[in-house]
């Protein structure tokens, strides 16, 4: 396990040399390798320094290394215009190994500070690359929404570390009461972001570069779920009794979110709220404590995160061309675009949870494990899906047909990296479910 962190280390200095297309050659190689020597289990293996991987860890590692890879290549008129594009490399190289240590550490003190310093690059990438004033605005309350409930989580390990005198995920065994209950998971469950504490999200994908939407909704969002899967393991008894006021409050947010999500003006705002929807559907499957509700979060996950990265791309495709974000602007673009356009189609279908995507194996398992443990939350989950698929035909349709905005001067025409990019994220969202029954650690 440590050799993937000195490889990155290792890329330090040649990061130096300025060439971009060696960090995206360098991350796609690392990947290819540790994908082909895992040892895909559901126990932890290749242990070292009180790090090592099972299959939920190494599932959001190999996801962080993908989207970090596509990130570098969606981000390339950074390059292209010289705006800082060695500290950009540096920063995402950052944020890379704080990602990995953080999924990959059997350790609960040290999961909380390489948590807690992977905000820190993902803020110079809102601050240094975005694209408005208010994205100082979106950077602190990205910032302070996760510092605030992490205070809490940090004096919870500490206590479980005085009491229980270990921190390995699996050997705590502590009395757990209402208060720890809380602190344990609420960071969590802002980071994810459960309904009524997402206010952070949409303003951070609004403000944030591509680089910085695609690293949040890919990977960042995932951290929540991966941390409550773990703190799951030793608060199972007790929040057994408390899990349903959570549960409640996201059925009824996924439908509200669900609403909001047909008002929306901006293309990015609208991936961005679809987003707390979909999570919303992972945070009630986790919450069941049920194998299945385990199982299918993964899945989604995983799904959601190529889905909602590939979509973000496609949105700032569209913006480098017509420098709007605008649905009254960015209208008839199949005209232009026709082969885009069937990447908006697919990307669009999968959303809303469509065969063959991952998301519709993981939505199938969490609407199980969900009807299991109450057979009212029907009402809340169809509602949510049929809003689902709303939302997703809203947005393509209403991007690709129309008349074309007639106040365009000149128009540029996409090139290859452009639908590599989108290609690299449809490919393996749709096959992966061939071997969807990998990710079934639980049953």
């Amino acid at each position: 396990m440590m050799m993937m962190f000195i490889y990155i280390l290792f890329l330090t200095p040649y990061l130096l040399l300025g060439s971009w297309w060696f960090f995206v050659i360098s991350l796609s190689i690392t990947f290819f390798i540790t994908f082909n020597t895992f040892w895909f289990s559901d126990y932890y293996s290749m242990l070292s320094y009180s790090f090592g991987g099972d299959i939920l860890s190494m599932s959001m590692v190999f996801l962080t290394f993908w989207i970090i890879m596509l990130m570098m290549m969606a981000s390339y008129t950074i390059y292209q215009k010289k705006d800082f594009p060695m500290e950009f490399m540096y920063v995402n190289m950052f944020l890379l190994a704080f990602l990995i240590l953080s999924f990959t550490t059997t350790n609960f003190l040290l999961f909380f500070i390489f948590f807690e310093a992977s905000l820190i690059p993902t803020l110079f990438l809102i601050f240094g690359w975005g694209y408005q004033p208010e994205r100082l605005n979106a950077g602190y309350c990205f910032l302070f929404y996760t510092l605030v409930a992490s205070m809490p989580l940090l004096l919870a390990i500490l206590y479980i570390d005085n009491v229980g005198s270990t921190l390995f995920y699996f050997l705590i065994d502590l009395d757990i009461n209402f208060y720890i209950y809380l602190a344990l998971i609420m960071a969590f469950l802002i980071k994810m972001p459960m309904i009524f504490v997402h206010f952070w999200l949409p303003k951070a994908h609004v403000e944030a570069p591509i680089s910085g939407s695609m690293i949040l909704a890919g990977v960042l969002l995932k951290l929540g779920g991966y941390g409550l899967m773990r703190v799951l393991y030793f608060i199972y008894e007790f929040s057994v009794y408390y899990n349903f006021f959570f549960i409640s409050l996201t059925l009824y947010g996924m439908v509200l979110v669900g609403i909001l999500c047909m008002y929306q003006t901006d293309i990015k705002s609208l991936i961005a709220y679809s987003s707390v929807a979909h999570m919303g559907m992972v945070l009630c499957g986790l919450l069941t404590l049920d194998s299945w509700g385990y199982s299918g979060a993964l899945m989604l996950m995983i799904g959601h995160g190529l889905c909602s990265s590939g979509l973000f791309c496609l949105a700032n495709i569209i913006y480098e061309k017509t420098h709007s974000r605008s649905f009254y602007i960015n209208k008839g673009l199949i005209i232009f675009m026709p082969s885009m356009s069937l990447f908006w189609f697919v990307l669009s279908a999968n959303n809303m949870a469509s065969p063959t995507s991952l998301n519709l194996v993981g939505e199938v398992m969490l609407i199980n494990s969900i009807m299991s443990w109450s057979s009212l939350s029907l009402l809340f989950l169809g509602l949510s899906s049929f809003l689902a698929c709303c939302y997703s035909i809203f947005l393509y349709s209403y991007t690709q047909h129309g008349s074309f905005y007639a106040g365009f001067v000149k128009f540029n025409f996409n090139n290859c990296r452009e639908y590599l990019l989108v290609l690299l994220h449809i490919l393996p969202l749709n096959a992966l479910i061939l071997k969807c029954d990998m990710f079934d650690f639980c049953i």
